[in-house]
């Protein structure tokens, strides 16, 4: 193979990978007022002047190779990496028949994901899935009907709410949410003690932070 071949096909390569991730960053949530689309190109231009520095540096050892593959080949490395951090597994979520209001996933010590929610609307994540999921979930109920059109995210941007309730022998409970809106009402949910409705033997609990005031009762 020629230096001209392997440079064209590392290019490729490399051009599929940023493509792939600037499409992905379109779903990514974003922090503040800036969107995940924003924050993740930043994010890509500091790869890209990186890996040109990297470069730099190889090309001194490796005088014998290509510029430019070296350049695709560590921003190849780079992206497939970036790729992996922004992986988000998308849920299917079962729920019972003609539920409506809150749904949450709490971060849980379980093995397989519990994703078939009980009367409560709440199922139970295990750390990685916790950390991990972003995007939209697919929602059916046990009959198998899609409710996709019913459910009401955290904001435009960011699907997923984030919760933390307070307390359990004085931790924190986490958990990720959403709503499911009342089809001939629409109305939206109060919140309600989660502390009250979950499996204490699931649930993984989180020393708070300094943020939480806790009461001890005396």
């Amino acid at each position: 193979m020629t230096r001209r071949t392997t440079n064209i096909l590392t290019g490729i390569l490399s051009l599929g990978l940023l493509i792939t991730l600037i499409i992905k960053l379109t779903t990514v949530p974003g922090g503040m007022i800036l969107s995940g689309l924003f924050l993740g190109g930043m994010v890509l231009v500091l790869i890209l002047i990186s890996c040109l520095i990297v470069t730099f540096v190889l090309r001194l050892i490796f005088k014998n190779k290509s510029f430019w593959t070296i350049y695709f080949l560590t921003t190849i490395l780079s992206f497939g990496i970036f790729h992996y951090k922004l992986y988000s597994p998308t849920l299917t979520i079962v729920v019972p028949v003609n539920y409506t209001g809150e749904v949450d996933l709490i971060l849980s010590n379980v093995t397989e994901n519990i994703l078939k929610l009980d009367s409560n609307g709440i199922g139970y994540v295990n750390e990685w899935t916790f950390e991990k999921t972003y995007t939209r979930p697919i929602v059916v109920d046990e009959n198998g009907n899609n409710l996709d059109s019913l459910l009401i995210g955290f904001n435009p941007g960011t699907f997923w709410s984030l919760g933390k309730s307070c307390c359990i022998n004085n931790k924190e409970v986490y958990s990720k949410g959403f709503e499911i809106k009342n089809r001939e009402t629409n109305n939206r949910f109060k919140t309600r003690i989660l502390t009250d409705l979950i499996d204490l033997k699931l649930t993984k609990t989180v020393e708070p932070d300094e943020h939480t005031v806790i009461q001890i009762d005396n």
